[in-house]
């Protein structure tokens, strides 16, 4: 007599095969469809497997075992998110643009090693998605955790549970510590965005900003929809493999997935020759890539070459030049953003760009419109700021239609239709109605941004519809009624449950987010995290006159005349000074938690940074590194502000505030060097 005989009455025995058969073949497809991207069958023979599974498992709960495919998504969203530490720092990796940077990068290596020391290097995309620290004990999935500061990430496990080509159990018992980056293959995101306009959300910009929302969400129902998907490129544990390379093939006998597409390469020829073949297949890969990573692919030489302060000095990434498409100007309109500002927008004919489909760019003001000469019809070079931002960098000229029209700023708000200003200091027009409905939904999308009030749901389309039913500020958000929602159409119950969650959850945000979140001129998150550590909560804020409020600022590192002005005119405005006693009555924002100072040590210690303009990375994330090195923030260029890290749309105001101050303007590479040594001497 069989086990599984002995184990089950007769009755049961035949259920119970169907039940283990179910759950084998559901993991298969799994693996197929999410590791090796060779689906079997489509998605209606999967549910009705899915449904027969959840079906057995519903008559005999027993049978429920935690790695069951119905058990991938929890019951109950969680209260919040918590922080966990890695198990080794997660470093960045160095970076180059030029084949001659690569080279001096293989001969460091080369240096650092001994004479007749043999080892190759490897090479593989620079997938671009988010990373994550998985951790395997005794063969199960315990932890996954996001990269957050290197030391210290956010535990996303119960997210990474729902990602369907991640098995929560192994063939392995050792300790076994991936890192990995979690991405939406593009297909997968066109899905999805077109869902989300169908439900008046915003679509998502690319993958690494659908990814990284996606694991942050609380309801692993939610996240389980996302089709999120792993890619290992990493295992720490040494006695896993001879070498990092055999390592991540390993993986594969394991179903952990990874991309797999790793070359070996000897010197820098075959090098560049690898690197070379990823770019040209940038664009057909399913997932999106800015780059290629080049690693020594040996152990001991990690332990002979080392690493500095914020790099291993056996790896470097190479990125890719921004990809640029040509399409044709279809019209130009203005929009209207949350401080009145007017920006020419070009609408374009839909055309491919870093695996996006792009139809909207930026003419930021008349003057760059001036500058490229760009008129309707004009045949233009667009490429993807920072990979994220389209913009025009050139114009056909000699293609035009000769009676191509050139293109004028309105002289009316095409919102409200109120007279545009233009101020002295600045080049953008501006609509002088605070109530004007542009103007109301921009700031509602602003104060609901993750760096904010963090308000997940609230899509550009769904504002606007609010604001037209009669929402004018920030506050009115927290009197919005389940009724009021599915009033707006194409509303279902569940979007406006979740709608109304997110908003009420928001409450709990910290007094620094808040102040954030209203956008106030010239204060932004370094500011209102001072302003919020000085003055602890918006009820003592309020309970201040204008006299004790000035006296308050002025113990205020950084706070100079104009910041201070800015922030005390908001504060007693009459409309804002409502506003601030509509949000304390709601009861809105908690006092940021005190916290120790510690004097961080390093290569920028003495020296001050302020952070402007469109750059790779988040700018929160470059305010970390720069402090983590020892650096201080400042949030505005002032006297005393030793550099300027530029990235790109900065504003002539702040360039001309850096040569008035003679402060020092970096470029990102350049930011990254003196992270690494610090600024020369003298």
């Amino acid at each position: 007599m069989s086990g599984q005989e002995r184990l089950f009455p007769e009755e049961h025995r035949a259920e119970r095969s169907q039940y283990d058969k179910i759950v084998m073949t559901l993991r298969a497809h799994d693996y197929r469809y999410y590791v090796l991207d060779d689906p079997e069958i489509g998605d209606p023979e999967y549910d009705a497997l899915y449904r027969s599974l959840r079906d057995l498992e519903q008559r005999h709960p027993d049978w429920v075992s935690p790695d069951s495919p119905t058990q991938r998504i929890g019951g109950a969203p969680r209260a919040g998110l918590v922080t966990a530490r890695h198990v080794e720092r997660m470093m960045s990796l160095d970076n180059t643009y030029d084949q001659a940077e690569l080279g001096e990068f293989v001969r460091r290596v080369q240096g650092g090693l001994p004479t007749g020391f043999e080892f190759s290097f490897s090479v593989e995309p620079k997938v671009d998605g988010v990373s994550l620290e998985l951790l395997y004990r005794n063969g199960k999935l315990t932890q996954a955790i996001t990269r957050g500061d290197g030391e210290n990430g956010e535990d996303v496990t119960e997210s990474a549970r729902t990602i369907r080509g991640l098995p929560l159990t192994i063939a392995y018992q050792n300790a076994l510590t991936l890192r990995a980056e979690v991405v939406i293959y593009r297909r997968d995101l066109e899905a999805i965005n077109e869902l989300r306009e169908q439900d008046g959300e915003a679509p998502f910009a690319n993958s690494r900003n659908a990814a990284a929302g996606s694991l942050r969400l609380l309801d692993p129902k939610l996240v389980s929809g996302r089709r999120l998907r792993v890619l290992a490129w990493q295992v720490l544990e040494r006695d896993f493999a001879p070498d990092p390379k055999l390592a991540l093939d390993k993986l594969h006998e394991l179903a952990l997935p990874s991309h797999g597409d790793i070359t070996l390469a000897k010197n820098l020829d075959e090098i560049w020759a690898a690197v070379q073949a990823i770019g040209e297949r940038r664009a057909s890969l399913p997932y999106e890539l800015d780059g290629a990573v080049i690693k020594v692919n040996s152990f001991a030489a990690h332990d002979l070459l080392g690493q500095t302060a914020k790099f291993p000095r056996w790896a470097i990434a190479y990125k890719y030049q921004a990809e640029r498409a040509i399409t044709r100007i279809k019209n130009i309109i203005v929009q209207v953003g949350r401080t009145g500002a007017l920006t020419p927008v070009a609408e374009l004919e839909p055309v491919q760009l870093a695996g996006t489909t792009v139809s909207r760019a930026s003419l930021h003001n008349q003057d760059q419109i001036a500058r490229l000469d760009v008129r309707l019809g004009d045949w233009v070079g667009v490429e993807k700021a920072g990979e994220i931002i389209p913009q025009i960098v050139s114009v056909q000229t000699e293609t035009r239609d000769p009676a191509a029209l050139s293109f004028r700023m309105p002289e009316l708000c095409p919102s409200c239709g109120t007279p545009v200003v233009k101020s002295d200091e600045a080049v953008a027009l501006f609509c002088p109605n605070a109530n004007c409905p542009a103007q109301v939904a921009a700031s509602i999308l602003y104060y609901s941004r993750r760096f904010a009030m963090d308000i997940d749901h609230l899509g550009e389309q769904l504002v606007e519809k609010l604001v037209s039913r009669g929402i004018h500020s920030v506050a009115d958000l927290y009197s919005i009624t389940f009724e009021k929602l599915m009033s707006v159409e194409r509303m279902g119950k569940k979007s406006a449950e979740n709608v109304l969650s997110s908003i009420q959850g928001s409450k709990a945000r910290t007094f620094d987010r808040l102040l954030t979140g209203l956008g106030i001129e010239m204060v932004g998150q370094v500011a209102s995290k001072q302003l919020a550590s000085q003055l602890g909560s918006l009820d003592h804020l309020l309970s201040l006159s204008r006299e004790e409020l000035e006296a308050s600022l002025a113990h205020l590192p950084g706070f100079g005349p104009k910041m201070t002005a800015s922030f005390l005119n908001y504060v007693f405005d009459a409309v804002h000074r409502p506003l601030l006693s509509e949000l304390q009555a709601l009861a809105v924002s908690v006092p940021l938690p005190k916290r120790v100072e510690v004097q961080v040590s390093g290569p920028l210690s003495g020296f001050t940074f302020c952070v402007t303009g469109v750059l790779s990375r988040p700018r929160e994330e470059m305010h970390a590194l720069i402090e983590a090195a020892g650096g201080a923030i400042h949030s505005q260029v002032k006297k005393g502000t030793t550099y300027l890290v530029a990235g790109e749309k900065v504003g002539k105001a702040k360039l001309a505030q850096a040569e008035k101050f003679l402060t020092q303007v970096l470029t990102e590479p350049e930011l990254e060097a003196l992270l690494q040594t610090g600024p020369s001497p003298g």
